[in-house]
């Protein structure tokens, strides 16, 4: 995961951020931020939130978290709580 491979320009703008989670993930490792998303089972089935975003490390010095009950509700929680905290997310 060296260096900018030319992905970024390559984004469909009128999809959602489910479908750029993965760049931003890379994006943010390439950061040195330790990130993770996740879905549960359990708490879908109880239409709980099931997905919850994770990151530590990098230019932010606390860990953070956002959850949601879509894989979007969940990244746009994290990507306004990381842009709160410094981080520039180009997405």
């Amino acid at each position: 995961m060296t260096g900018n491979q030319g992905r970024w320009s390559k984004i469909d703008q009128d999809n959602g951020i489910e479908d750029v989670t993965l760049l931003i993930l890379e994006w943010l490792g390439e950061q040195g931020v330790n990130a993770m998303i996740r879905v549960d089972a359990e708490s879908a089935a109880d239409n709980a939130p099931a997905w919850t975003f994770a990151a530590s490390g990098g230019p932010s010095e606390h860990g953070m978290g956002a959850d949601g009950r879509t894989v979007q509700q969940c990244m746009s929680a994290a990507l306004s709580q990381l842009r709160k905290a410094g981080l520039s997310v180009p997405f």
